[in-house]
């Protein structure tokens, strides 16, 4: 069984996680980690912290020689901000900001001091789940799957999905790489960038959609059988917990709800050097909570972030008087960082259901039960 846990506070001296259930013979590259914790950190609209954290990890136990050895995997991301508040004097915090963790998450444990809940409750903790992402990014690649993912909305300003429909997935990867919103149309991208312009002009933010595309997923992970062993309901919940997203899609699910069924699904075809195959997509790639062979294509939709320059109404927990909400340093627009995020958490979901259908301790029995699936499938 494949599973991680993460610890760490925003401020604190930094993140630690722990993976469990990786096969031994992955070798894991942590330049290529680094390069997704920077990918997080980038993007029109990040706030004054990510000048502050330049992300490395560093993996403290479970890898020899760079490859995975069966043991738990331990991942460490240092904080660089813990030494601007390590001997810093704090007051309690005691007015909470509308949208969020803050006073539900005060009133849930019984707390006085909303920093408490900040310090857990921050984006902060995304990072190390990059990170953890990234490594099985590098498990998946040996099976021939790899992930993208890049923006498609940003406050209103959208890419028309037939600028991107056609193209292969390195191209799309490459492409949100060179862009500063992570958008993989260049016109598009100034647009999006305008609008974050505008929110930041009147202190505001704002929000908007990522898409991730995952290639080279074999037919047959998750299953109908049980609700929770459903492929798409557990995609779902991995994006929908990450901080801010408000909203799930998968493949063309909304605007699948304005059609007929007949425009819909999407039909089964034959040929002896294609097998079985489809002329569309619009399932995203997942039929009855299953892989069905095609791209797997999950959407977040994001609300604009919620600390204001100019704040809104709330009321100090301790005095029960109005008073404005707090300004912490915050960012105007988080959805390029989301879509690397969301990229992460989705390869997650991928790996540890690929490993639940075909198992393994080592590496090379996991490819050997791979390989003989696939040919029982031919």
């Amino acid at each position: 069984m494949l599973r991680f846990f993460t610890a760490g506070e925003s401020h604190g001296q930094g993140l630690l996680g722990i993976i469990e259930g990786l096969p031994a013979g992955i070798r894991i590259d942590t330049g290529k980690v680094d390069l997704d914790l920077f990918r997080r950190q980038q993007g029109y609209g990040r706030g004054e912290r990510m000048k502050i954290e330049k992300d490395k990890v560093e993996i403290k136990s479970g890898l020899i020689n760079g490859e995975t050895i069966g043991a738990p995997l331990a991942l460490w991301i240092e904080n660089k901000d813990w030494e601007n508040w390590k001997n810093r004097p704090r007051e309690k915090n005691t007015i909470p900001r509308p949208g969020h963790a803050d006073l539900s998450g005060l009133l849930k444990y019984g707390l006085d001091d909303i920093q408490s809940v900040i310090e857990r409750a921050s984006a902060r903790e995304t990072a190390l789940r990059v990170a953890i992402g990234s490594v099985v990014k590098q498990f998946l690649s040996n099976f021939g799957i790899k992930l993208a993912g890049h923006v498609i909305e940003i406050g209103g300003v959208s890419l028309p999905q037939k600028n991107y429909k056609n193209l292969n997935l390195e191209k799309i990867r490459q492409r949100a790489l060179n862009s500063p919103v992570f958008c993989i149309d260049r016109a598009v991208s100034l647009k999006m960038c305008q609008k974050i312009d505008q929110a930041r002009k009147k202190k505001d933010t704002v929000g908007g959609v990522f898409e991730v595309i995952a290639a080279g997923v074999p037919i047959g992970l998750g299953s109908y059988v049980h609700w929770d062993r459903r492929l798409d309901a557990n995609l779902t919940f991995a994006v929908m917990s990450i901080p801010s997203v408000k909203g799930v899609e998968i493949g063309d699910g909304i605007s699948n709800t304005k059609n007929f069924g007949s425009r819909v699904q999407d039909q089964i075809y034959y040929s002896v050097n294609q097998g079985y195959y489809r002329l569309t997509n619009r399932a995203g790639g997942m039929e009855g909570g299953i892989s069905n062979g095609q791209n797997i294509i999950v959407r977040g939709y994001a609300k604009p972030i919620s600390t204001l320059l100019n704040p809104l109404d709330s009321v100090d927990t301790d005095t029960k008087k109005k008073v404005k909400a707090p300004y912490v340093r915050s960012d105007i627009c988080f959805v390029p960082a989301l879509s690397v995020i969301g990229e992460a958490v989705v390869a997650w979901v991928i790996a540890a259901m690929f490993l639940e259908k075909f198992g393994g301790d080592s590496l090379k029995e996991t490819e050997r039960n791979f390989k003989t699936y696939l040919k029982d499938l031919r």
